[in-house]
């Protein structure tokens, strides 16, 4: 199906044409024309499947003659939660991108910074608040937000919420919206607690489930590796493979620290963005990024949903993430708008069960890279059992090859063991 068979405001159509998009992906074939029809949606897809369009397109459909000219009064009609700044920054752009010949008007909000310029922004108007939890709360318990003309209550990225501790303040806001509002709600995945808020804060919705599936236009392939030669391997990729532009994942924001020093150290120019980094560090780190001022970006989780980097060639998976879905999260962010894309996963043998729970969601073709440096060794996977087995084992092995006066004092230790025992 292609966007011109839908029945929206040709201003829309053709900003849409302008950005190149002609056919609807799964998610947005399914999801637009019942949000049109005003129903409420619960929708399951991936990040990177173009699901902020889903909703942002029959949004600012239906928007479009409620907001009248420029002149005419504005009023919060829109209300988007997101869990994260970037994601929250990244859905404005397509809502300004979709709506650049309508006269709606949106804002982000979000901590971290001076709220003065938002709170500005608001008493000048604004249709559609790109939000997240913690700001909303905070402007609206001050005064500066009123709900009383909205239409749309959008919840993006729910299961994130929920994985974040964001599902209470989540609730509040539902609560403080009017009861006849258009409620949608799109979640990776649908945990118990999304369907529950689903059940009670939307009114007999309709269900949209995408199966996750890493793209086709994704070439996947994953190396087996040491985990103490996981930075050697990383570094022998990089220079082998001459790569040089891509993001790569860490499990912890310690470990992307360390990354990053790792890194520049042998030349190889890399930021890291996590959510320990304020936030213009993070605005900082993405912008030097984009510009390519900088060969790679370490980043955690928080950058496997709600970064869109066009024409992004490569994703590394440093450390495999133990949620299968978001290696899905992860590797989607190439191979993006019909791009081709890469991504190479590292596999310690301590996350050969990630790998096979990876390859179960995916059901992936993944190609395994065995002509490399350093490869699994043979034996089990190293794990503290075995680990304190073999301390013990060379411990004994060492107190027999010792003297007689060593076995003696065994003999004499043992002793008084046995005296504190009893």
């Amino acid at each position: 199906m292609q966007f011109t068979e839908l029945d929206i405001h040709r201003n829309i159509l053709e900003a849409i044409k302008e950005k190149g998009y002609k056919d609807l992906t799964p998610i947005q074939e399914q999801a637009i024309p019942k949000i049109l029809n005003g129903n409420d949606l619960v929708g399951c897809a991936q990040t990177g499947t173009g699901k902020t369009a889903a909703f942002a397109i029959p949004i600012l459909d239906v928007l479009h003659p409620i907001v009248g000219s420029l002149k005419k009064r504005k009023f919060i009609r829109t209300v988007v939660i997101t869990p994260t700044r970037e994601l929250a920054i990244q859905i404005q752009e397509n809502f300004d991108s979709y709506g650049k010949y309508l006269n709606t008007r949106s804002l982000v909000l979000y901590g971290g910074v001076n709220q003065n310029p938002q709170v500005q922004a608001l008493k000048e108007g604004v249709d559609i608040v790109i939000t997240t939890p913690g700001r909303f709360l905070d402007l609206y318990k001050q005064g500066h937000i009123s709900l009383d003309q909205m239409h749309h209550l959008v919840i993006d990225e729910a299961d994130l919420m929920l994985d974040m501790g964001f599902i209470n303040d989540v609730r509040k806001i539902i609560k403080l919206s009017p009861k006849n509002r258009h409620t949608l709600l799109f979640s990776a995945t649908m945990p118990f607690e999304i369907r529950v808020l689903a059940d009670e804060f939307l009114t007999n919705p309709e269900y949209v489930t995408i199966s996750p599936n890493t793209k086709q236009k994704i070439q996947q392939s994953i190396y087996f590796v040491e985990k103490q030669d996981k930075k050697q391997l990383l570094k022998y990729v990089i220079q082998d493979n001459q790569l040089e532009h891509g993001i790569i994942f860490s499990r912890t924001k310690h470990g992307a620290d360390n990354l990053v020093k790792f890194l520049t150290k042998n030349d190889i120019p890399a930021i890291a963005i996590h959510g320990d980094k304020s936030q213009s560090a993070r605005i900082k780190a993405l912008d030097k990024f984009k510009k390519k001022e900088v060969q790679f970006l370490v980043a955690t989780d928080i950058a496997a949903r709600g970064i869109d980097i066009e024409e992004l060639p490569m994703v590394i998976n440093y450390d495999l993430p133990n949620i299968p879905e978001t290696y899905v999260h992860r590797i989607g962010r190439t191979g993006r708008a019909g791009n081709e894309g890469k991504s190479i996963s590292f596999c310690g043998k301590d996350e050969k069960t990630y790998w096979q729970d990876i390859i179960k969601l995916t059901k992936a073709k993944v190609k395994e890279i065995k002509d490399h440096p350093f490869p699994w060794k043979e034996g089990k996977p190293n794990n503290s059992n075995t680990k304190d087995n073999s301390s013990k084992k060379n411990f004994r092995n060492k107190k027999n090859s010792g003297k007689k006066s060593s076995n003696s004092r065994k003999s004499t230790n043992s002793k008084k063991n046995k005296k504190r025992w009893y």
